[in-house]
């Protein structure tokens, strides 16, 4: 299992108890809870905090504590997890991102993220990834394009833990197979 990730501007790490404020008010930001059904209020972000952590103990990986690495300024969360839920593509590995308003439009969503797809494929021989969000999300539907993930609209479902009729019920997947991505870096390769 990995402690800690590095890119050029982000440590990807596991989570410590001082995170646990800076975490409580990002979750409390309606910026960045705008396409969740709600805000969460310190104790509904403290389970989503020991849910993190657990998750890391319960099966080697998760979704890590992302911070600067200039001034160690914890931003939110970048990583891996199982989604909690069954549908059409589980079991699958979802790559998910979580930072603090002030840090977007500067690519570190995807600095991090492109670590953890590293980190998926390469260290935990994941074969495939999959992310997934709501249709007007366009900050999030972008780092998967950047990511270069696919989407087909057959594979776009109703979220089974949001009642039927909500708003935010139809959510659009995209995945990323591995052997597309290295063939992509292979591409890339200077």
């Amino acid at each position: 299992m990995a402690e800690t990730l590095a890119t050029e501007r982000l440590i990807l790490r596991r989570w410590r108890e001082t995170d646990r404020a800076p975490f409580r008010a990002i979750n409390a930001d309606p910026r960045v809870m705008e396409f969740f059904p709600s805000t969460l209020t310190a104790s509904e972000s403290d389970v989503a905090f020991e849910r993190i952590r657990g998750h890391f103990e319960q099966h080697g990986f998760g979704l890590w504590a992302a911070e600067l690495r200039q001034g160690r300024i914890f931003l939110g969360f970048v990583g891996l997890s199982i989604p909690p839920f069954q549908a059409h593509f589980m079991p699958a590995v979802e790559i998910g991102w979580r930072l603090r308003s002030g840090a977007w439009n500067r690519g570190l969503a995807v600095e991090g993220a492109r670590e953890a797809v590293r980190y998926a494929f390469e260290d935990l021989g994941r074969t495939g990834l999959v992310s997934f969000t709501v249709p007007a999300n366009k900050r999030s539907r972008r780092v998967m394009e950047k990511l270069g993930m696919t989407h087909d609209e057959h594979d776009d479902f109703d979220h089974p833990l949001l009642p039927a009729g909500h708003l935010l019920r139809r959510h659009v997947l995209c995945r990323l197979d591995r052997e597309a991505w290295l063939g992509a870096r292979r591409n890339n390769a200077c």
